[in-house]
């Protein structure tokens, strides 16, 4: 009997004990949860009594991390496993697409875990991080990798972008106002992974330029005739044109410079000549005279027959002989003047008759012949004199303020 109770108190004790080693376990799957009191550490065995299988490509968790499924847990007081199943991952790539089958927590670890190498400048979208829950479609644009000379520097950068300015700019690199690169911004990446920044400053200079002014005459009424008087200063005009300087990494490549703008016109200087008639008296040789106008010009004379050039003048333009008294000007003056009474010391009362034949001045000074008949005493000699009016004045006075 004693014997009996030794191996019955030692099955007890064998059942307890058995008893004590089972520890709980919790398992997550296909939406379900399964709850089981388990003596076995390894996942296989734990799945088994579970019921599970995995698949090929499903994986089983433990506190969040694979486990392999022969090689036993830590020794722990419970067990919370979870089943991820393997979904499918279609990759949309520049050399073709791909079908995954992956229970990866994310995109980038699924990626990662079939082959692809991935860098933070690639192009994912969905981004890397995003759980792979259900079947995903991620389109995957590979970075390359880039040499950019910049500023007398080579950097080595990767890009997935599809131009070459938007490379730049995700790498630190923006162009900014002139500055360009080759190639050019919106181009392809290039095949070599070359790309130059070209560093553009254009300055703008300002130059100044003095305009000059001019001189012109205006008729005032508040000066005498024949009278000059400045009636308004000149004043040089300004403009200002714009030199732009172009140079690109430091070297000037080329200047230009636009059209200047004036921004302060010149001012004329103008001349006042006089057009006021005033009536005078004056004694000359002795003879009182009442005169209009005086001109200083330079006085020849002329005769009928000249001996010395053998050039004869028997009757004047206005049908008049050739005598004492009768004086002849240019041709633009006898037109205005002709007729005109003057009184000419030295030499006496004339009239306008004649056209000496000259459209000009002679000897740099305005010119007047007088007339002697071949009969008359020459007494004259060659020389500037004032030459007076004589009242009254000319009803065409107006036309002759400026002589030609």
């Amino acid at each position: 009997m004693k014997q009996a109770r030794w191996i019955v108190l030692a099955a007890l004790l064998v059942l307890y004990g058995c008893r004590a080693n089972n520890i709980p376990v919790t398992i997550f799957a296909d939406g379900q949860i399964y709850k089981l009191s388990a003596s076995q550490r390894t996942p296989a065995e734990l799945l088994a009594e579970a019921g599970l299988t995995l698949g090929e490509n499903d994986r089983l968790l433990y506190l969040g991390t694979p486990v392999q499924l022969n090689t036993d847990l830590p020794p722990v007081n419970s067990y919370t496993l979870t089943v991820r199943r393997a979904v499918t991952l279609t990759v949309v790539a520049p050399d073709g697409t791909q079908t995954i089958q992956s229970s990866a927590n994310t995109v980038g670890q699924a990626l990662a875990e079939a082959g692809f190498t991935l860098y933070a400048a690639d192009r994912l979208d969905p981004p890397a991080g995003t759980p792979l829950d259900e079947p995903l479609t991620v389109t995957y644009q590979p970075s390359r990798e880039l040499t950019v000379t910049v500023d007398g520097t080579s950097l080595q950068v990767r890009s997935a972008a599809p131009t070459v300015g938007e490379a730049l700019a995700e790498a630190g690199i923006p162009l900014v106002g002139l500055d360009y690169s080759t190639p050019s911004a919106d181009q392809a990446l290039p095949a070599d992974g070359q790309v130059r920044v070209v560093r553009v400053v254009e300055t703008v200079a300002l130059t100044q330029q003095a305009i000059p002014f001019d001189t012109r005459t205006e008729l005032s009424a508040n000066l005498e005739l024949d009278q000059q008087a400045l009636l308004q200063g000149g004043e040089p005009g300004l403009a200002v044109a714009r030199q732009r300087t172009r140079s690109e990494d430091g070297q000037q490549v080329s200047q230009t410079t636009e059209a200047a703008s004036i921004v302060r016109p010149p001012q004329d200087r103008i001349l006042g000549i006089g057009t006021k008639i005033v009536i005078r008296t004056a004694t000359v040789d002795g003879v009182t005279i009442e005169y209009w106008r005086t001109l200083n010009l330079y006085a020849t004379y002329y005769i009928p027959c000249d001996p010395a050039t053998k050039i004869c003048h028997y009757g004047t333009s206005s049908g008049k002989p050739v005598q004492k008294g009768v004086v002849a000007m240019v041709y633009p003056w006898y037109l205005l003047l002709g007729g005109q009474p003057l009184y000419i010391p030295g030499y006496g009362f004339a009239s306008v008759e004649d056209n000496n034949g000259a459209y000009t001045t002679i000897y740099g000074t305005h010119w007047i012949d007088l007339g002697y008949s071949q009969t008359d005493d020459v007494d004259w000699t060659n020389h500037d004199v004032t030459i007076y009016f004589l009242t009254p004045v000319p009803a065409n006075v107006a036309d002759t303020y400026l002589l030609p």
